[in-house]
């Protein structure tokens, strides 16, 4: 595909992000939601189906558009500058995996329906704090009478409160394997909290809930490279989301820096403020470098070690920049930052949210570390 085709793709991708902001008023809709269950709008739901956006990295022969990560990251950094509360990332991630598991004969039935805005997926995989490891499982998948029962919970599953089904990783006596739960299963309960932004996130206990053994999504060394593969997409969506808070973010501070007046003068004229602006903008614009970078690499190549290692290099800088950003935008409104009434905070609050979700920046310099040969870095 041309590179002008790409660009003409993103292009349109990102002008149906912001024609729907435009008319959907998001930072109204996420004071109105926040604190409730599921958190979202289901309507809205349907309209973002109708515009395509849950089935970019869905292949076309299950309805979707057959796109990449570099695609979907459009919708989510420009979803995320209006703080659409949708969980937009956390269905992509879900629907990575059962994409990346291989199982036709299940994509055909689940995939139409994510596309359509029918079904909506979470990936449930963390199982302790601070254990980002995909390998690390310890839920069981025993089969019984003629079905696979599952025992044991899972932590933190963004997106859980209001999905239709779960994509679940177990162990079962092939190895780490990955399976679809419907959401109502018997034995399968749920415990809501609220994260910062307001928005909720769900533990889910699995006690002898069982599924058809034809609900298999991937097992063994499939099922965990899927699951890789919907963690490194999600960090990217993710580093793309902190961008679009941090671009808007800072463009917020600056138009108030024009405007608000002291000594009968715009406050944006002390040098001070000024200083401190250009400090963040040179901030902004070497992180969206080294999220071009991290993108073109995992295009360039099809091996996970680098896509993983380009995944981590971007979720760090890019939680650092936003952490910094929408910090300063609060001390730089002044008083007026700290209200509920001004936008700023509800950036703060979700910049606090999407660093930790997938691993922190230092987790995920760890992880480079770790992934990337000494003289490389």
């Amino acid at each position: 595909m041309s590179e002008t085709v790409i660009t003409e793709q993103r292009r349109m991708l990102a002008d149906s992000v912001a024609d729907y902001c435009r008319r959907s008023d998001p930072l109204r809709r996420v004071r109105a939601l926040r604190g409730t269950v599921p958190g979202f709008d289901r309507s809205a739901w349907r309209e973002m189906a109708d515009l395509g956006w849950l089935g970019v990295m869905v292949p076309e022969r299950c309805g979707g558009l057959g796109l990449s990560i570099a695609e979907f990251a459009v919708v989510a950094r420009a979803s995320a500058a209006a703080l659409v509360p949708e969980p937009l990332t956390a269905a992509m991630i879900a629907t990575t995996a059962i994409v990346e598991s291989g199982n036709e004969p299940l994509q055909t039935v689940l995939l139409p329906k994510i596309v359509a805005g029918e079904l909506i997926p979470a990936l449930a995989w963390q199982e302790t704090i601070g254990d980002l490891d995909p390998a690390s499982i310890t839920l069981a998948a025993r089969p019984r009478d003629g079905r696979v029962e599952l025992s044991g919970s899972k932590r933190f599953v963004v997106g859980a409160c209001g999905a239709d089904g779960y994509v679940i990783s177990a162990r079962d006596a092939d190895g780490p394997a990955l399976y679809w739960v419907p959401a109502g299963t018997p034995g399968l309960s749920e415990r809501t909290m609220q994260m910062a932004d307001g928005r909720p996130v769900a533990d889910l206990a699995f006690s002898g809930a069982s599924v058809p053994a034809d609900h298999r999504l991937a097992s063994g060394e499939t099922a965990l490279r899927a699951l890789a593969a919907a963690i490194d997409c999600g960090n990217l969506a993710i580093s793309a989301e902190l961008i679009g808070i941090a671009h808007k973010s800072l463009d917020t501070t600056l138009d108030y820096l024009r405007t608000r007046t002291q000594f009968g003068k715009a406050i944006g004229a002390f040098q001070a403020l000024q200083h401190r602006a250009v400090d963040l903008y040179m901030h902004r614009r070497v992180c969206d470098a080294t999220f071009d970078h991290a993108l073109r690499m995992v295009e360039a190549s099809d091996d996970p070690l680098l896509r993983s290692a380009a995944a981590s290099r971007a979720k760090a800088r890019s939680v650092d920049t936003a952490r910094r950003i929408t910090r300063e935008a609060i001390q730089m409104h002044g008083a007026i930052g700290f209200t509920d009434d001004c936008d700023v905070g509800l950036y703060v609050k979700r910049a606090i949210v999407l660093s930790a979700w997938l691993g922190n920046a230092n987790a995920h310099r760890l992880r480079y570390a770790a992934l990337t040969p000494l003289e490389a870095q």
